[in-house]
């Protein structure tokens, strides 16, 4: 009887961190602004994510962008637009704390991408399915609140090519 006690004791001292923590505080969302250089063309979007911690250190995350900036470049004597009509993709992401307000990240994921490119009245669209890693850093403003940087690079399957994605966003812990 007296080993079941001390048994149990053990196994209450060992789960009350996790019975404590608030699984609703490791979820957040972010909302900034994505400069994408793809293959020369310079595009920009409005990125919103969503992730949850499932210990300190891991977590996952769901990105989704949409277009706000376009660009253009000369094919021959021919103008060509090219914009991103939306980005979504879904990542594992690894964070390393370096003080309390401050840490690291990396990410891996996988995405899809749907491009338009267009000529007067001539268009054309494609889904392009990539893998995702990258980088970054937050810093916390508060216990919610935090500003993030990060890059991403998307490596397009079935030599589509790839796309540097540079991000700032404002991160709000729920």
């Amino acid at each position: 009887m007296r080993s079941l006690m001390l048994s149990a004791a053990a196994l209450a001292l060992m789960a009350s961190p996790a019975l404590a923590q608030d699984p609703a505080s490791n979820i957040y969302g972010s909302i900034g602004y994505s400069h994408v250089d793809a293959d020369g063309a310079d595009l920009g979007a409005v990125t919103a994510r969503l992730g949850t911690r499932f210990t300190p250190n891991l977590g996952v995350e769901g990105e989704l962008s949409f277009g706000v900036r376009d660009d253009e470049f000369m094919v021959g004597a021919t103008s060509v637009k090219s914009e991103i009509d939306y980005a979504a993709a879904v990542y594992g992401v690894a964070f390393l704390p370096v003080s309390p307000n401050f840490e690291l990240f990396g990410r891996v994921g996988y995405g899809t991408t749907e491009v338009k490119v267009s000529s007067g009245a001539i268009s054309a669209s494609d889904s392009l399915e990539s893998w995702n890693y990258g980088v970054g850093a937050q810093y916390s403003l508060d216990g919610r609140n935090a500003l993030r940087a990060d890059w991403t690079r998307h490596d397009f399957q079935d030599g589509n090519g790839e796309a540097d994605v540079w991000s700032l966003n404002f991160v709000r812990k729920f």
